[in-house]
C-alpha cells in the first residue's frame, strides 16, 4: 500500500499561482493530479510517467506543469494563471498506469486525501 499526502492548496485571486505537492511513501510508475468541484465528476488534470510523457487536460495545458522528483518520491503541480473554474479539491494518485490513460481516474490504485484550491475572481 502506498500512502499519498497532498499539500500546497489555498486561496488565491484569479491570475495567481499555486504549487501543489504530493509526498508518496513509495515509488509508483505513474502519477497524476485529479480535481473535483462540488456537483461535478472527478476530472483528470495532469499525469506523468517521465518528464517527456506529461499529459494534460486541454483546459490547463500551457498554464499547469506537472513534474516529479523520484529521489524524493514527490509529485508537483505548478499552477499559473489560475481561473475561478480551476477551484476544486485536488487529489494526487499513483499506480501502474499506461501513458495512454494517464488521465483516467479508475486506472489508479492509490489516492491521497486531497487539498483544496479556491480561486476568487
Amino acid at each position: 500500500q502506498v500512502q499519498l499526502v497532498e499539500s500546497g492548496g489555498g486561496s488565491v485571486q484569479s491570475g495567481g499561482s499555486l504549487r501543489l505537492s504530493c509526498a508518496a511513501s513509495a515509488y509508483t510508475l505513474s502519477m497524476g493530479w485529479f480535481r473535483q468541484a462540488p456537483g461535478k465528476e472527478r476530472e483528470g488534470v495532469a499525469g506523468i510517467i517521465t518528464d517527456d510523457t506529461a499529459t494534460y487536460v486541454d483546459s490547463v495545458r500551457g498554464r499547469f506543469t506537472i513534474s516529479r522528483d523520484n529521489a524524493k518520491n514527490t509529485l508537483y503541480l505548478q499552477m499559473n494563471s489560475l481561473k475561478p473554474e480551476d477551484a476544486a479539491m485536488y487529489y494526487c494518485a499513483g499506480g501502474n498506469v499506461p501513458r495512454q490513460v494517464l488521465l483516467r481516474a479508475q486506472k489508479y490504485a492509490y489516492w491521497g486525501q486531497g487539498t483544496r484550491v479556491t480561486v476568487s475572481s
